[in-house]
C-alpha cells in the first residue's frame, strides 16, 4: 500500500485473523473488566455461525466486532476501539459492516447488551438504528451494572 492510499483511506475492515489476535486481546483488555482472551476469539473465528471483523487504521489494528447467530437473528458480543483510535469513526464503521454482512447471511435482527452508563456506545447504536427494547437488571459485574438490551430491524 502506498503512503497515498494510506491517507486518502486510512480505515479498512476485513475478516478477523489468527495474526490479529494479539492485539485484539489487548484492545479488549483496555475496555472492558471481564475481558476475553486470545483464545476466545479463536474459538468464535472458525465458527460458520460467527461473523467476527478487525479495523484497520493505518495497517494497524484499532478496533474489532464479533457476531454469532443463525437466521433469521444473532447477537454481537464484543465491540471495541482502542483508546488512541477514538473518533474517527472506527465503531460505526464496524457495526454498519456488520449488520451489512449479517443482511447479506438472511439475519433479520441483531440483538446486543450495552451498560447502561455507556452512553457513547448507546448513541452509537441508536444512530446505527438500533432500538431499546429491554433491561436486564445487575446483568454486568465490576462494577455491577444494569444492561440495555438493543435490536436492529434489519
Amino acid at each position: 500500500m502506498t503512503a497515498m492510499n494510506k491517507y486518502t483511506d486510512p480505515l479498512k475492515i476485513r475478516e478477523m485473523r489468527e495474526e490479529d489476535l494479539p492485539r485484539v486481546a489487548q484492545i479488549e483488555r483496555q475496555n472492558f473488566s471481564l475481558p476475553w482472551k486470545e483464545q476466545d476469539f479463536r474459538d468464535f473465528i472458525v465458527r460458520d455461525d460467527a461473523i467476527f471483523l478487525t479495523a484497520l487504521w493505518m495497517d494497524e489494528v484499532a478496533g474489532y466486532i464479533g457476531f454469532y447467530g443463525i437466521p433469521d437473528e444473532g447477537d454481537i458480543t464484543n465491540v471495541a476501539v482502542d483508546e488512541r483510535s477514538r473518533r474517527r469513526g472506527i465503531g460505526r464503521a464496524l457495526v454498519h459492516e456488520l449488520i451489512h454482512r449479517a443482511a447479506d447471511r438472511g439475519i433479520s435482527k441483531i440483538f446486543l447488551e450495552v451498560r447502561d452508563s455507556n452512553e457513547s456506545a448507546i448513541q452509537l447504536y441508536q444512530e446505527a438504528g438500533f432500538v431499546q427494547v429491554g433491561l436486564r437488571k445487575h446483568y454486568y459485574s465490576s462494577p455491577t451494572e444494569d444492561a440495555r438490551i438493543m435490536r436492529f430491524p434489519v
